[in-house]
This record gives C-alpha cells, sequence and structure tokens, in this order.
C-alpha cells in the first residue's frame, strides 16, 4: 500500500496485482510530461473513487495522473501479456504505452485499477514511442462516458492531461495521458502469456486472483478453474449483445483486448453505426473486415476459444476431458448471447415478452434495405407506439414494406413509454466526435463538453441539443474511418 498525502487530499493505491503476479508485472516509470495541462476531468467517477477533484485538478493532482507523482512504496507497473491480434497470435504484446499506477478503493467496496495510456515507452512498446496524441485519448473519454451511461460494462475515464510533448503521426500533435479506471486489466492475453511460459503454477495463480476480483462465485464451484471460464463466457456474451443493440462497432477486438471482467476496454478505431450494415466497418487497419459489427459475436466466441486452450491444464489432469469441458462450456456462448440479444431488442420494441423472430429478422432486412439509421431508428419508433408513425416511416423509401412491418408490430402493443428508456436520443455520433476532437486539439473545450453533455445522458431529450440526435451528413459516412492512434 502507498499514499500521497497533500492536504486536504490522500491518495491510496495498492500493489496487490504486482505483488500476486510479480511475473506479469514490470517496474517501470512514465515519462516526463514538460507541461501538463488538463483537458477533462470526470469529478463524478472521482468521487467514487474518493479522490478530491480539486487537489486532481492542482500541479500535484495533475503530476498523479501522468504518472510522475506515485505513492510511496508503490512502483507502477507495465503489464505483461500476449495475444491474437487480427487472428496472428503475438507471444509478447504487454503494455507499450501504459502503466498500471495501482488499485484504489471505489464506493462500492471493490478495488478499481488506476491506469494510464500515453504515458511513454515501456520495454513493451516494440518500436513504438508509447506516446498518445490528444485527440485518440479524449476519444476514448467521450465513447467510454457514453458508453456507462448506455449501462454496458466498460473501462470508465478519469482524466486527459495534455502534456505539453509533440507526437509524430502523420503530423505533429499535441500529446496527451489518459488516465483510465477498470474493474482490473486482467485479459484473454494475460492467461494466453501466463500458459505459454509452460508455468502451470503461474497460470493457476492468475486464474485465482481473477476469480478473487471478478468471479468469486466460482470459488464454491467443483471446478473452479471451469467455472471461471464459464463466468467469462457468460460475461462476454452479454456484453457483445449490448453492443450490438446500441450498433457499437469496437473495431479492434484481439484477445488482448477481450476482458476477463467483461468490461470494454481500448477505444482505438472504435465508432457507432449509422446506417445500419452488418458490414460496417471504420478501423482504417480492418482491410478484411475481421472485426465488422456483424461478426462481433463469432470473434468473441473464437477470443473465448483461446482462453479455453490457455486454461485447459487447470481444467483436469486427463486433457481429454479438460477438451470436452471446454467445448461444452464454450458452447454456452451462443444461448446466453442470444436471450441478451433477444431480451434487448424486445426491450427497444417496447414488448414485455420476446419478439418473433420474423418480426425482428424483417425489420434488420428493411433497415438494411431502406440504408436507414439505427439510432434514429428506435428513437422515433417510440412516436409509432404512440400512434405517430411519420417520424420512423419517412427514414423509409419502401414505404408499403415499414407501413407493413408497423402494422404487424403495433398489434402486439408496444409501450413507448418503455422504449424511451432503453433506445437513446443520443450517441457519440461520429462526425461529432470528429469535430469535437479536431477543435480539441486547437485548444478549444467547448464542442467536447457540449458533446460529452449529451452522451452522458442520452435518454433525455433537451431543448438545444437537435444536432446531437441527427445522423451524420450523407456525405460523411461513406468514407469515414477511425485510427488506433498509435
Amino acid at each position: 500500500m502507498g499514499r500521497v498525502s497533500i492536504a486536504p487530499a490522500t491518495v491510496t493505491l495498492s500493489d496487490h496485482f504486482a505483488r500476486t503476479l510479480p511475473e506479469l508485472a514490470l517496474a517501470w516509470q512514465a515519462e516526463h510530461a514538460p507541461a501538463p495541462n488538463l483537458l477533462a476531468l470526470n469529478e463524478r467517477l472521482a468521487a467514487e473513487l474518493g479522490l478530491d477533484a480539486a487537489w486532481l485538478r492542482s500541479p500535484d493532482g495533475l503530476r498523479l495522473l501522468v504518472g510522475e507523482h506515485v505513492p510511496d512504496g508503490v512502483t507502477p507497473v507495465a503489464q505483461a501479456y500476449a495475444g491474437h491480434q487480427f487472428g496472428h497470435y503475438a507471444p509478447r504484446l504487454g503494455d507499450g504505452r501504459a502503466l498500471l499506477l495501482g488499485e484504489v478503493a471505489h464506493a462500492d467496496g471493490s478495488s478499481r485499477d488506476l491506469h494510464l495510456k500515453g504515458s511513454g515507452r515501456t520495454p513493451f512498446a516494440r518500436g513504438g514511442d508509447g506516446l498518445a496524441a490528444v485527440g485518440p485519448m479524449l476519444r476514448e473519454y467521450v465513447v467510454s462516458e457514453a458508453m456507462n451511461a448506455l449501462g454496458i460494462p466498460t473501462t470508465r475515464s478519469l482524466a486527459v492531461v495534455a502534456t505539453g510533448r509533440p507526437v509524430r503521426r502523420e503530423t505533429v500533435l499535441p500529446g496527451a495521458v489518459l488516465a483510465r479506471v477498470a474493474s482490473s486489466h486482467l485479459r484473454v492475453g494475460s492467461f494466453q502469456y501466463a500458459r505459454a511460459t509452460g508455468d502451470v503454477d503461474l497460470l493457476r495463480r492468475l486464474a485465482d486472483h481473477a476469480i478473487d476480483r471478478h468471479h468469486p462465485a466460482a470459488a464454491d464451484a467443483a471446478n473452479r478453474y471451469l467455472a471461471l471460464f464459464e463466468a467469462v463466457v457468460a460475461a462476454q456474451a452479454s456484453l457483445v449483445a449490448r453492443w450490438m443493440l446500441v450498433g457499437f462497432v469496437h473495431g479492434v477486438m484481439n484477445t488482448d483486448n477481450t476482458t476477463i471482467s467483461g468490461e470494454t476496454i481500448d477505444y482505438g478505431p472504435c465508432a457507432f453505426m449509422e446506417a445500419f450494415d452488418p458490414a460496417t466497418v471504420y478501423s482504417s487497419i480492418d482491410h478484411a473486415g475481421r472485426y465488422a459489427y456483424g461478426n462481433q459475436p463469432r470473434v468473441a466466441e473464437w477470443n473465448l476459444a483461446r482462453l479455453a486452450e490457455a486454461l485447459l491444464p487447470l481444467f483436469s489432469d486427463d486433457e481429454e476431458q479438460g477438451v470436452a469441458q471446454a467445448v461444452e462450456a464454450l458452447g454456452a456462448f451462443r444461448g446466453r448471447y442470444n436471450d441478451t440479444w433477444s431480451a434487448g431488442m424486445a426491450a427497444k420494441l417496447g414488448l414485455d415478452r420476446p419478439a418473433p423472430a420474423p418480426l425482428v429478422d424483417d425489420l434488420l432486412t428493411l433497415l438494411q434495405d431502406n440504408h436507414v439509421d439505427h439510432t434514429s431508428f428506435f428513437r422515433r419508433l417510440g412516436a409509432a407506439a404512440d400512434g405517430d408513425t411519420e417520424p420512423a416511416r419517412e427514414l423509409f423509401l419502401d414505404l408499403a414494406g415499414i407501413d407493413a412491418w408497423l402494422a404487424r408490430w403495433r398489434a402486439h402493443g408496444p409501450d413507448a413509454a418503455a422504449m424511451r428508456l432503453v433506445n437513446p436520443a443520443y450517441i457519440p455520433r461520429n462526425h461529432l466526435v470528429e469535430e469535437a476532437l479536431a477543435a480539441a486539439t486547437t485548444g478549444d473545450l467547448a464542442p467536447l463538453e457540449r458533446l460529452l453533455d449529451a452522451v452522458t445522458a442520452p435518454y433525455d431529450e433537451r431543448p438545444g441539443l437537435d444536432r446531437y440526435a441527427e445522423p451524420a451528413p450523407a456525405d460523411f459516412g461513406a468514407a469515414y474511418q477511425t485510427f488506433c492512434g498509435t
């Protein structure tokens, strides 16, 4: 345990991960930030962590948020992990530009990681500069906080601090560090790394740590490690179904970005789908569409199969039996995914029971064939449940098709008020995100603040926010790409 005390604030960090799993923790220090300047601070999250927002805004607080002012007795670490990146295995990835400062107590009684992104090169950097630019770090802040407001499990953003150091990408950009908060940074790639060492004791200690941190019910199971795997399968199936329901495209679903907690992590080349299309890809590096919107459930299942391979020595001393157990456990993914998806789609349609499959399938076909904006349609559908079909209807070219579908749907008695509680009016529209990030890069934070105001209360329509509910201009979405920021 270590503390930084500057009256009246006290920051207490634990180095539990580094002490429990030293083989996965490389002691390292953040690079010096010449002129730290706070761009965004999540005061509500700070309060949940028992952190004084006023102190975090102070010079000493900013030094903590860029990794230079760490508590006595606690050493930041870069975490080691492996991973499949676009299907290709890399045995040694790790935190190339990130550091775990330690764990901090949350108001709910559990621990949270306090983690930095863009804090400089580590030995895992693989030739990169270890830095991050203002734009990508603010993207993660905006999108992760929007996801949290939508009720989707996610890592959170505590702060973005400009460093005063230039970052060279296609052009020279201002640098920044993101302070990220997570239930932990354990991922499928962590287990792949431990398995590759051949050290079964390390693998077992990592699994025990994951059970203690995230899935304590597994400790009471007859086969605790199989129960851990089953819990991760369930968490990831539910998570990805929730992504699909809001049209979220992660963009880089590598195994090192698949968490054991079931939280969304790494908002690099991510975006929200505009016109409904399962083939939607926004990532500039996903040339084959591996991580397209419609592929996300299959990719998650594939990633979990890699976790099963890593955990296999812990399932049973009999490898054949262990494989059979793993296959059976993984087989539950589709059922859990379908249950979450079906319940979520019923809610989006205002129904108190699962919607008939043909009704849903026919709707998705209509949305795709008519290039209808996903978020706008479901929000407008609430008015149709009240009897005013025109706002939803006008999104379609095939008026006969949507009229017939609306008549079938309304026969089920949808609840308009319930629909407005689950279908957001505001999401981080891609054109508005780019507008806000471009302005922030030049020092104007006002567009970012307005966007955050909208997306962190996504279900409450408010005067003056009309443009935050509108799709991107037609000439914007066709060629839109996002980038990982490295």
